[in-house]
């Protein structure tokens, strides 16, 4: 899991996750900045807070967990993001966003966006573009950024077909997990299975690099024309806030340092599905109890044929 210090921009919403036993610190920008900082990058995050308590308590959040706030704006109009979640049980989590709130007025800032030009890799995702000023400068950066991944994130009622086709066109690299693959499928051409829903967006969008979450199931990998898929791994879930997160940033990480792809493919898997035995989103990742995880349960990567 060692890195090199690669330069990664995060840009989007950070927010308080309120739960039934309280608040937590989230956003999946914000989650997955502090683990590509965890897992040994150098990352930060553009995005906005009020200058209220929650907007102090959440800064005080990233400062502490090693993550640089330079690129955090403090707007004094809107007050810093809350979701409200609610959990049927452990797997199942539903959201209701609250809007507006600070993180949908992120401004362009000169020096935010010499930051996306010289970094290695500018992570966003689709909850950013809801509204019309974080969208707009979302356009702006994604004009300069070199690597361009999108971690798709389909809430209701904050997207639209309009809105994902323009981000997949900027798009080098995408995560999403298994329903959202279906649901895009269906808007833009007749559904098969996942592998064939994986070649026919990487076809119609040019993205090389196409990673689809399966729950429990691990995940599927599509690079350029080739499949990688890992089985998951059996753990006693917490709750699952935050996995996805983790598991992207596993996977960009090792992704930029050329890790070959089934390794890459089955630690990030490893790495979610502890991170789903933790409470919150972004638990400081444990070397030792990936390892130890990854040789107890037998989780295969391959290849697999289109």
């Amino acid at each position: 899991m060692a890195a090199n210090q690669n330069k990664i921009i995060c840009f989007g919403e950070m927010l308080w996750d309120m739960l039934p036993t309280g608040k937590m610190p989230g956003g999946a920008p914000m989650n997955v900045a502090i683990h590509l900082n965890n897992l040994g990058n150098h990352a930060s995050i553009i995005s906005r807070v009020g200058t209220d308590d929650l907007g102090t308590a959440l800064i005080d959040f990233v400062t502490e967990n090693g993550l640089n706030t330079q690129f955090v704006q403090h707007g004094q109009t809107h007050l810093t993001g809350v979701v409200k979640v609610n959990m049927d049980d452990k797997n199942n989590v539903s959201y209701k966003i609250v809007k507006p709130v600070a993180w949908d007025y992120i401004l362009l800032e000169e020096d935010a966006l010499e930051a996306v030009e010289n970094s290695d890799c500018f992570v966003f995702g689709s909850l950013s573009a809801r509204s019309e000023q974080t969208f707009d400068t979302l356009k702006k950066l994604l004009a300069v950024a070199k690597f361009k991944v999108l971690d798709i994130n389909l809430r209701p009622p904050y997207y639209d077909k309009t809105t994902i086709e323009f981000l997949l066109k900027n798009t080098d690299l995408l995560k999403l997990n298994h329903l959202e693959l279906g649901e895009i499928s269906e808007w833009f051409f007749t559904a098969g299975t996942i592998q064939e829903n994986l070649i026919r967006l990487s076809e119609l969008f040019k993205i090389k690099t196409i990673c689809v979450t399966l729950g429990e199931d691990g995940a599927m990998l599509l690079h350029n024309n080739a499949f990688f898929q890992s089985s998951g791994f059996e753990v006693e879930v917490v709750d699952t806030i935050g996995s996805g997160d983790s598991f992207l940033a596993s996977f960009i990480s090792n992704f930029l340092n050329n890790i070959p792809l089934d390794n890459a493919l089955v630690e990030a898997c490893a790495i979610g599905a502890w991170v789903a035995t933790q409470h919150g989103a972004t638990p400081r990742i444990l070397t030792e109890e990936i390892q130890l995880l990854m040789n107890k349960t037998l989780s295969t990567s391959h290849v697999l044929n289109p």
